[in-house]
């Protein structure tokens, strides 16, 4: 599982984006470790996988890189809200951290985006939503849990 290291709010998706992951334990302890990368409870970052190519992979989108009024928007979680990014190096940053993300999977990736919650204002659907429908005119198609 793989997540940009700036996305905060993936944290009350059960998602926790670690920037220690001793990556020897992450990537080569067997499944049976919670250390590693089979146990899907530390997201590694793009900083972990950078220049490498895994089989398969999970990424999860979280609202710092927003698709709203046909453009991606940057953000950035800093103590209890979003701020707009407006600086021109941290943008190019922040879609650099996705552009590894989305290039590292040889076999297949799965793209999870939060559904959003409009209960909590740091985690509303409209974040999430945007980049869901862009996804899908990219020819993504939608997994559908199945009980």
């Amino acid at each position: 599982m793989l997540a940009s290291s700036s996305a905060k709010r993936l944290k009350a998706e059960g998602i926790h984006v670690n920037n220690d992951i001793q990556a020897a334990e992450w990537f080569l302890n067997p499944h049976n470790d919670v250390r590693s990368c089979h146990f899907l409870e530390d997201a590694g970052t793009e900083f972990l996988v950078q220049g490498l190519e895994l089989d398969w992979c999970l990424v999860a989108w979280d609202a710092d890189y927003r698709y709203e009024a046909n453009r991606f928007k940057h953000w950035s979680f800093k103590g209890t809200k979003w701020q707009n990014v407006k600086d021109e190096f941290q943008k190019r940053y922040l879609e650099n951290s996705y552009r590894v993300l989305l290039t590292r999977a040889r076999q297949g990736m799965v793209i999870y985006v939060p559904l959003g919650d409009d209960t909590d204002t740091t985690r509303q659907s409209k974040y999430y939503q945007g980049v869901f429908e862009y996804l899908q005119t990219c020819g993504l198609k939608e997994l559908l849990a199945t009980s």
